[in-house]
């Protein structure tokens, strides 16, 4: 008997939507179509491609009502904020438009003696694992260049996000891709192991877990095939003395706390000078203190739960350990009276050191720990000091001393003066144990194909 996969919904605890898991000759079957219709969707030219995967995009968005309620009840994210609908266009749209340059030949000679050039060619079929956090945009990051490039898709999402996975091949099939060129599989771990080992994929992404991602990098051990992963974050932000203190406070309290504090380039620590510490830390419980915890369904609500009861419980560890070592909490748990299972209230801590493990490993929760440093040296040490490397964000008005200290960051993107934003134009990437690889960008298109040389000596 097949395993079934369920999603239970953080609203109410209730089973929201569950399908079967695909038997091992069934997942076999469907990658087996995904390579026959790989061959043909490489011969259309791109302009074609290009067409129907942006089609698709825009059917998308036609169902962006029902895909934010949808949203809300899988993963708990208020409807107010409106679904990913944006980032999506946005990111899709882009990638659409550099393909042609991505993808186009280098010609080094074309003369009487000699063809020489260098190819762009698919990989062949692509897997996707997708998280259930950002569903949407973390997925389309990668489904959107694969299938431009000429390759085929499989997509298997995270069991509390299965519906992203229909909406997504609900939209691209009706814009006219394949549909055994875009799939959606339900595969249980040990499926995917199995696929992953019989060399079935070109490339496989996978964002996650840093436990998730060693298991995808043992599947592929031996079988020479490219992963690319983005797994956990633990993410800095530093507010420097000529910082404009107001939007750094608006900025990274949004960033520590936006969808509960579930993003993967969401602010986990912060760092503040001493001239600024004291009206940060004040600014931001006044931020934090007017949140409205609650059900996600309903407009007022600016919080919603956190996608499953067991990461609120890490959360809430990690908390009392902290507190427990010396830290404070500095926001009233009067003011939330709904904090209690998946419903996590948000938190700011001060005297927090890096012996606690809230400052060290991932929260992926509406928690963040405040520390005061008394210069960039400090500042740089500690942000450093760090298993993951994804995103740091710096707070200055001097553009030049913002690009030296993030010379010295071991991370993968920095940013001034804002944070939690991914730009479609650069390359998403990641360092020690976040992972490596890339998306977006012109690099996303080398990642997904594979140089070809052409050498020919006409005689």
């Amino acid at each position: 008997m097949s395993q079934i996969i369920q999603c239970i919904s953080p609203v109410d605890g209730s089973v929201y939507v569950e399908r079967p898991a695909l038997s091992p000759a069934a997942a076999e079957a469907a990658v087996a179509r995904a390579v026959a219709a790989q061959r043909e969707w490489e011969r259309q030219p791109l302009q074609q491609r290009i067409d129907r995967v942006l089609a698709g995009v825009r059917r998308l968005g036609e169902m962006n009502a029902q895909i934010t309620e949808e949203l809300a009840w899988q993963m708990g994210r208020p409807v107010r904020y409106g679904g990913e609908f944006a980032g999506v266009e946005e990111r899709a749209r882009y990638m659409a438009g550099i393909a042609g340059e991505a993808l186009a030949p280098i010609e080094i000679e074309n003369s009487a003696s000699f063809i020489r050039r260098i190819e762009r060619r698919p990989l062949g079929i692509v897997l996707v694992v997708a998280p259930w956090n950002y569903p949407f945009l973390t997925a389309i990051n990668t489904i959107v260049p694969a299938l431009l490039a000429g390759n085929a898709v499989v997509l298997k999402h995270a069991s509390q996000t299965l519906l992203a996975g229909d909406r997504l091949a609900e939209a691209f099939h009706g814009a006219g891709v394949p549909p055994a060129v875009f799939q959606h599989l339900v595969l249980d771990h040990p499926t995917t192991a199995a696929l992953i080992a019989r060399k079935s994929f070109g490339f496989v992404n996978f964002t996650g877990s840093v436990a998730g991602g060693r298991a995808m990098e043992a599947a592929a051990a031996g079988t020479f095939t490219a992963v690319g992963t983005e797994l956990g974050g633990k993410d800095p932000g530093y507010v420097m003395d000529d910082a404009n203190l107001d939007a750094a406070v608006d900025t990274l309290i949004d960033g520590a706390m936006f969808n509960a504090g579930q993003c993967c380039c969401g602010i986990e620590r912060i760092y503040v000078c001493e001239r600024h510490y004291d009206a940060f830390v004040h600014k931001a419980v006044a931020i934090v203190e007017q949140y409205r915890l609650g059900n996600p369904l309903e407009q007022e609500t600016t919080l919603g739960p956190m996608a499953n009861v067991r990461f609120a419980e890490q959360v809430r560890s990690q908390t009392a350990e902290a507190l427990s070592a010396g830290a404070r909490a500095l926001v009233d748990p009067g003011l939330f009276p709904n904090d209690g299972g998946a419903y996590l209230m948000p938190q700011i801590l001060v005297d927090v050191t890096h012996d606690m493990r809230i400052m060290r490993e991932e929260s992926f929760g509406p928690v963040v720990g405040i520390m005061k440093v008394s210069d960039d040296e400090e500042a740089i040490a500690l942000m450093n000091d760090s298993d993951f490397g994804l995103t740091a964000s710096l707070w200055t008005s001097d553009a030049e001393r913002a690009q030296r200290i993030a010379r010295r960051l071991q991370t993968g993107t920095v940013y001034m003066n804002r944070c939690d934003y991914l730009d479609p134009a650069l390359c998403w990437t990641g360092c020690k144990d976040t992972g490596r690889g890339g998306s977006l960008s012109l690099i996303a298109y080398h990642n997904l194909t594979r140089p070809m040389s052409f050498h020919f000596k006409k005689l």
